[in-house]
């Protein structure tokens, strides 16, 4: 589980690692990072130095600090690292695990986020509740429609109106230690019943309802995007008899699963390579009977604090030259044909990353009709607080 440590009070040198590892996942924020190392209160004085800290000159005023809000582990620290170099602005990583949280905070307002990541199937909602603002595409001189995979993309688009553009796509699949388990798991089914017998309280599901109920839903035989009452009553059914034997409900499921805490937890493709590239032994695997494909996209809210300095960075990391070290440290397939042109044969020869379109045939896009539902929202309630 993750660690906290009290702002600004002495921590010791493994602390510090292990903050800057949490950092470089994108599991905190780096206000966060800054906080809890002392690091912030030396910046702040450094910035109260005239000269100390300079900024490039830019075209357009970008101020001095901006907010992304994003998945864990979903970016390269050096990407914005680059950026800060090149435009003066600092970026502050928030990390979400649901596309539920992420609705509420921009509906309650006061986010500070200047752009965010958005699953496709949100995006209409987000536009009928007027939470994110038409796209000028004249900003966005680095993007390019025509090298766009339309099956990933199409979703950002309304009614000829772009609101958003994708960052990656991936799916959710599996991850499990070979070392520890035993038992072939090879479908949805197969995960809740070894969740219950050798990943007895070694396994982790999601905090976000669209692929815990999703994945159950599936392992029973139905869409993963059902919304019929009946059919969600036995997915929480299952749910409520597999909780007492989960390791935890987290979206954030990495630092678990490389300390050998976890042993299998439902995955997204991005984290899937990242955990087989640094730990072997763990193994990702599509469920055979579906579960979820999905794309990613970057959207600016309409109460962004710092709408020229959201539009500096998702200009800068639709620069296939940016884009491509992304996928490269997040391992997520690419929508950009540009980007993948640039990458590895070693990533694009992944099966991870890059699966055969048979183990795809299955899979359904999250539905729109899912992020709003009261009675699926009534089941990972009463899931979590059984």
């Amino acid at each position: 589980m993750p660690k906290h440590y009290r702002e600004n009070a002495p921590i010791t040198a493994a602390q510090f690692m292990d903050e800057l590892m949490r950092l470089k996942r994108g599991s905190v924020s780096r206000r966060h990072f800054l906080g809890v190392t002392g690091l912030g209160l030396a910046s702040a004085v450094l910035a109260g130095q005239t000269g100390l800290l300079s900024s490039p000159a830019f075209a357009e005023d970008l101020g001095k600090q901006m907010s992304i809000a994003t998945w864990p582990n979903y970016h390269d620290p050096a990407t914005f690292e680059a950026f800060t170099a090149k435009t003066g602005v600092a970026v502050e990583v928030n990390v979400f695990g649901s596309n539920e949280e992420m609705l509420a905070k921009l509906q309650a307002g006061g986010t500070g986020w200047d752009l965010f990541v958005p699953t496709n199937y949100t995006i209409s909602t987000y536009v009928k509740l007027g939470l994110i603002d038409p796209l000028d595409m004249s900003k966005l001189t680095n993007y390019s429609p025509a090298t766009e995979t339309a099956r990933f993309t199409a979703e950002g688009t309304i009614s000829g109106t772009t609101y958003a553009v994708p960052k990656n796509w991936g799916t959710t699949g599996i991850a499990l230690n070979s070392k520890k388990i035993k038992t072939p798991v090879a479908s949805w089914k197969d995960f809740f019943e070894v969740a219950q017998n050798e990943a007895d309280t070694r396994t982790i599901v999601h905090d976000y309802q669209l692929t815990t109920i999703g994945s159950a839903l599936v392992s029973l035989g139905y869409s993963f995007n059902s919304v019929k009452p009946d059919e969600l009553a036995k997915a929480e059914a299952l749910l409520v008899k597999v909780k007492p034997h989960l390791y935890a409900i987290n979206s954030d499921y990495q630092p678990a699963m490389r300390a050998g805490d976890a042993w299998m937890t439902m995955c997204w493709t991005n984290d899937g390579a990242q955990l087989n590239r640094d730990v072997p032994e763990i193994k990702f695997v599509l469920g055979k009977d579906g579960g979820e494909i999905w794309s990613d996209f970057y959207a600016i809210p309409k109460s962004a604090a710092n709408k020229p300095a959201g539009y500096a960075l998702l200009n800068y990391l639709m620069d296939p030259a940016n884009a491509v070290k992304e996928h490269i440290a997040n391992g997520a397939p690419t929508t950009d044909s540009r980007v993948l042109s640039l990458l590895p044969k070693e990533i694009t020869s992944n099966t991870i990353v890059y699966p055969p379109d048979g183990q795809l045939t299955p899979l359904e896009f999250g539905a729109a009709v899912t992020l709003t539902d009261p009675a699926r929202a009534g089941v990972m309630a009463r899931f979590k607080s059984a």
